[in-house]
């Protein structure tokens, strides 16, 4: 199955033409539609959950519960924002209201503040709105508006699913660069032990030389002992180091198999975080102290990139 991003762009548009010729004198009939142009836009980003906002035109909205079905059978995830509208083709975007026309609104308003002294006067934006809507050709654009959608939802999941394509490989090289590190630091874990080892061979020459005559050699042994233990646990990073493996195997297994991974992928790239916190935190060594600086800066990167996957 494929990844898909959040990410993504589409349009779509129909213009009605004219019907087929008449029987009454062979004339073409002109589509009631004619003239303007319905147009569909729909964006998408990233977003914890399915969120859709329309914003419809009025001969529109009525359908908006067909496009928000339509939408949500195949997008899972993200912002998405839906726009439609009808406009008036060419130059005359803008149709000026006929006498009859103002004259009613005239007389509906001057009605309306008999009654109402205090109500606002119209004004010309929604004189044109009222006038646009009264002129309307009653076309119903129910079933042109759901062509372009669908045509217009295609197009937005081949651009997330190209986009998605992209992240997945940024995403695998990454991987591949973080499996390189954890493997320049496996060997650094032997020189960390002959490290600790010389270090506690100090400390228990010294405890030895402190105990002559104040301190039992048993009671100087133990301290030491019990010194080198602590030291041991806090700086061993193998554990971490198999479990970043892990975890790095769980992330491309998920990748691989594709379809809506974006949340578990979020969680695992918290845990490898977290283990390469850990691994600095423990280092004892410079060079493993910049491999760890390497792998949060790679772990970043991808939890930029996985926020955008559905």
């Amino acid at each position: 199955m494929a990844v898909y991003s959040m990410t993504g762009y589409a349009s779509a548009q129909l213009s009605p033409g004219t019907s087929p010729a008449s029987h009454d004198g062979g004339k073409t009939a002109t589509h009631p539609g004619a003239g303007l142009r319905l147009g569909l836009e729909i964006r998408s980003v990233n977003s914890r959950f399915l969120d859709l906002s329309f914003r419809l035109g009025e001969e529109l909205r009525s359908h908006e519960p067909a496009l928000r079905e339509l939408i949500s059978s195949r997008v899972k995830r993200g912002k998405v924002e839906v726009r439609g509208g009808v406009e008036g083709a060419g130059a005359e975007l803008v149709r000026e209201p006929s006498m009859a026309t103002l004259q009613r609104l005239a007389a509906v308003q001057d009605t309306v503040r008999t009654w109402m002294p205090d109500a606002p006067a119209l004004s010309v934006a929604e004189i044109l709105r009222l006038a646009a809507a009264e002129s309307s050709t009653g076309v119903d654009w129910g079933d042109g508006l759901m062509k372009i959608a669908a045509e217009a939802l295609g197009e937005l999941v081949a651009a997330r699913e190209r986009e998605g394509a992209r992240l997945v490989k940024m995403l695998l090289g990454h991987l591949g660069q973080l499996r390189t590190l954890a493997e320049q630091a496996r060997p650094l874990v032997p020189q960390l032990v002959e490290q600790q080892r010389q270090r506690f061979l100090e400390r228990w020459k010294e405890a030895m030389a402190l105990s002559e005559g104040a301190v039992a050699h048993d009671a100087a042994q133990d301290r030491a002992l019990t010194e080198a233990t602590s030291f041991a646990i806090r700086i061993d990073v193998a554990e971490e180091l198999t479990r970043l493996a892990a975890h790095l195997d769980e992330i491309e297994r998920l990748i691989k198999k594709g379809g809506e991974v974006g949340k578990r992928l979020d969680f695992l790239i918290q845990e490898l975080h977290r283990e390469a916190n850990t691994l600095g935190s423990k280092s004892a060594l410079l060079e493993l102290t910049r491999i760890s600086v390497d792998m949060k800066v790679l772990i970043e990167q991808m939890r930029e990139q996985v926020q955008n996957l559905e």
